[in-house]
């Protein structure tokens, strides 16, 4: 499906993603204790059909992500998706050694749940910032799926997915790994229409 997004559109949006998900490593800096880069190289516009093509190196794994469902102006799910190495990764640097194995499944959900919580709200404020609007958005919610589930998860049919392909690195710690951000916009034209007055 080829959706009415402009380059100019998508540049706008990484750009504004970019500068929420900068403010989310500086708080994660000073939790982690060592330097933290996150970034968005680039965002792609997907149908359902598309994302999952997109997101099919994942299909048999098991997810964790934070969601975070919002509205208003434009209704959605932010999503920021951990693929299995990199969340257990990302665990034992924030949680350490210091922790009782028969509670790492809470560990687990407490820890990538706060992750989730700084990052999807530094980018969603990122977002309402460019937009020069209010977006409310509830709690976010940990959860683990399949691919299938995630995307049944964040709700009724969409008129597209935007994601955000981001770089998590850890200096000193030598992590890599691919984080996801899903976004889910039901009122796509109301986005469209707020980055035309900014894009002409």
């Amino acid at each position: 499906m080829t959706m009415p997004f402009s380059q100019r559109h998508l540049d706008v949006l990484t750009e504004t993603v970019n500068i929420g998900v900068g403010r989310a490593a500086s708080i994660l800096n000073d939790m982690v204790g060592s330097h933290v880069s996150l970034h968005v190289p680039q965002l792609t516009v997907h149908d359902a059909a598309g994302l999952r093509a997109y997101l099919a190196r994942y299909s048999s794994a098991r997810l964790a992500s934070v969601q975070m469902p919002f509205t208003a102006p434009f209704a959605g799910v932010a999503a920021l998706v951990f693929p299995p190495e990199s969340a257990s990764q990302l665990v034992y640097i924030l949680a350490g050694e210091e922790y009782d194995p028969a509670e790492m499944d809470a560990i687990r959900k407490e820890t990538l749940n706060e992750v989730g919580n700084i990052v999807l709200n530094g980018v969603m404020g990122s977002v309402g910032n460019m937009l020069d609007t209010r977006i409310d958005y509830a709690v976010p919610r940990y959860a683990e799926s399949d691919l299938n589930g995630l995307i049944a998860a964040t709700g009724a049919p969409v008129a597209a997915y935007i994601m955000a392909e981001a770089t998590f690195e850890i200096q000193d710690h030598k992590i890599e790994g691919d984080v996801l951000l899903l976004f889910e916009v039901d009122s796509f034209d109301t986005l469209l229409k707020a980055l035309d007055s900014l894009v002409s």
